[in-house]
C-alpha cells in the first residue's frame, strides 16, 4: 500500500489483481475517491486501460499519483505497460522518467 496527502486528507493507494484484470484503487476514509484500471495480455504485459478520479481531487496530482503507483509495480514485477487510457498515454509522453514500463 502506498500512501499519498493533500492539503486537507490522507489517502491510501491499493493494488488489486484477479484473473486478468487490475486497479489501483485511491481511498480515503473508507469511500474509493480514484482509480487506474489495467487488463493483462501477457505474463509481463498490461494495458492501462482508465483512470478516474473524483471531481474534488482533480487537479491536485492524484492521478498522477495513480500511475506512479503503477509504473513502481511494474518496475518491481518487471512488466510493461500498453498505455490505452488517454491520460496514461500523455503521461507517458510527459515523463521519460516513466518510459522504461512502456510497451
Amino acid at each position: 500500500m502506498r500512501e499519498w496527502s493533500n492539503a486537507t486528507m490522507d489517502y491510501a493507494i491499493e493494488h488489486e489483481e484477479s484473473g486478468t484484470r487490475g486497479v489501483f484503487h485511491l481511498r480515503t476514509q473508507g469511500r474509493r475517491v480514484g482509480e487506474l484500471t489495467y487488463r493483462r495480455t501477457g505474463p509481463a504485459q498490461v494495458v492501462a486501460d482508465h483512470t478516474w478520479v473524483d471531481p474534488s481531487l482533480r487537479g491536485q496530482g492524484a492521478a498522477r499519483h495513480l500511475q506512479d503507483a503503477l509504473v513502481a509495480w511494474a518496475r518491481s514485477t518487471q512488466t510493461k505497460v500498453v498505455p490505452q487510457c488517454s491520460y496514461v498515454r500523455v503521461q507517458f509522453e510527459r515523463n521519460a522518467d516513466m518510459r522504461d514500463v512502456r510497451a
